[in-house]
């Protein structure tokens, strides 16, 4: 969950009114920073989704979970990160409040939704690699849809309290429109606890007891009645790790410093220097535009499908473009089958 040390609180009158006097280094580095991670978000994130649907070996119950796992990272990118790129190159917030709120809220469904969706898939690898034998049936395919439906309105559930304790506020030093752990210290610590540290001790419950299993199997004392493990299971299961691991590097700074605010705002806020604040800031939101370069890495199957989008794009291109310019000069260099007599189809050829 994204949490600041923010001093503005519900008597500001306008945030716009709010700036920060910086070098313009600082926000051209921001903001060409902020662009980077929208198009890698966007366009990483929509070839992880059309990969799965084009796929056969790829439409399988755990990416499911990948997939909306790419959704999630999506949403930010599509609607609270280009306000906030907007914030960054006006010096403040100039969108009005409707819109803060709405890209707060977002910005909240986003990050909420990616930890429970590691979870997700965390739980969903662990009953694959350790409980294989009832994995067909704890994850149909009705299932599982079921599990991430429910993930997500578990996700509204967390982020609409912040609607009612007035906690999605901007906050000048990272221009966002985000949460404000100023609005009250229990709730920000029970924020960090159940979005952050719960999910974060799930995944590596599940991780811990994969770990174990792969190393049984890798020296043989596996027992014998557990279905081997083949190496496709074994990067698969990495490649997911990987993902908890960046996404738990990544959240890190931001949530710890804020649980420290929390619990002694008055001794730890003037210790917090702004630099460090904003870095762990937008080192959290980069996280939304690794996924989907992870799988192209580690995982065959989605680098294979990512070259076969890529090329399936251009291809298109190139074909338009020569349809386009050559077209009328082929139809006039090659006479139409129908308007000649002498091409008739030999018996027989229908």
């Amino acid at each position: 969950m994204v949490i600041n040390g923010s001093q503005l609180n519900s008597s500001t009158p306008d945030p716009a009114d709010t700036v920060l006097d910086r070098p313009p280094w600082v926000t051209t580095t921001l903001g060409c920073f902020l662009i980077f991670t929208i198009v890698v978000d966007i366009l990483g994130n929509l070839l992880v989704i059309f990969s799965v649907y084009r796929n056969k070996k790829l439409r399988n119950a755990g990416n499911i979970f990948v997939v909306s796992l790419a959704v999630a990272d999506l949403v930010v990118a599509i609607y609270p990160y280009p306000l906030v790129l907007t914030s960054i190159f006006h010096n403040g917030w100039n969108l009005g409040y409707v819109h803060c709120q709405i890209s707060g809220f977002l910005m909240g469904v986003s990050v909420i939704g990616s930890i429970f969706n590691i979870t997700g898939i965390a739980i969903n690898r662990y009953c694959y690699i350790c409980h294989s034998l009832k994995y067909d049936k704890l994850y149909s395919d009705k299932n599982s849809v079921c599990y991430v439906v429910l993930i997500w309105a578990l996700t509204v559930v967390a982020i609409v309290p912040n609607l009612f304790v007035g906690s999605l506020q901007y906050d000048p030093r990272v221009y966002s429109c985000t949460f404000e752990q100023s609005a009250s210290s229990a709730y920000t610590i029970a924020v960090v606890f159940f979005h952050f540290i719960l999910p974060i001790m799930i995944v590596t419950y599940c991780y811990l007891r994969i770990w174990i299993l792969v190393i049984q199997v890798r020296r043989r004392v596996k027992p014998d009645n557990r279905p081997k493990l083949t190496p496709h299971d074994v990067r698969n299961f990495v490649t997911m790790f990987v993902v908890f691991v960046l996404f738990a590097v990544c959240w890190a700074p931001l949530n710890f410093i804020g649980l420290a605010v929390a619990i002694k705002p008055q001794v730890v806020i003037p210790l917090i220097p702004e630099w460090l604040f904003v870095a762990s800031y937008f080192m959290a939101y980069f996280n939304s535009c690794l996924n989907a370069i992870v799988y192209g890495v580690l995982n065959q199957n989605f680098r294979r499908e990512y070259k076969r989008i890529v090329v399936s794009v251009c291809t298109a291109r190139i074909f338009f473009q020569d349809s386009s310019n050559d077209a009328g000069e082929r139809l006039k260099s090659k006479p139409s089958p129908l308007m000649t007599n002498n091409n008739q189809l030999p018996y027989g050829a229908i």
